[in-house]
């Protein structure tokens, strides 16, 4: 419990500590910097876009494995199982459009 505690307050004092570094400069001085914000924002669109992508990837994976195994247990229930799996895979691949969106209105918002 003690042990628990001092990593918490150690951990508190750290995130607190690292804002007041950043809180303390001066207004429109990232603007009149190299462009390293610039840069680092278009890794961390990338970066996030591949994380979503990813991700959305194994979902569609496990819905058609469910699916799969779902049509196999009661193949009298087919036709409701293939419609719940496009329903669902259409969902899923409408996030990786809607992440893709948004990364391209971010590149242009760093522009």
């Amino acid at each position: 419990m003690k042990r628990n505690l001092i990593r918490l307050s150690l951990g508190l004092m750290t995130v607190l500590l690292s804002a007041m570094t950043a809180l303390a400069q001066t207004p429109g001085g990232a603007s009149e910097g190299g462009g390293i914000g610039k840069g680092l924002g278009y890794v961390g669109a990338g970066i996030g876009f591949g994380i979503a992508a990813g991700l959305c990837g194994i979902g569609q994976g496990r819905v058609a494995a469910a699916a799969c195994e779902g049509m196999a247990r009661n193949p009298g229930a087919y036709n409701r199982i293939q419609l719940a799996l496009i329903l669902g895979l259409a969902f899923i691949e409408t996030l990786v459009l809607f992440s893709f969106v948004i990364v391209y209105m971010h590149f242009g918002a760093l522009r």
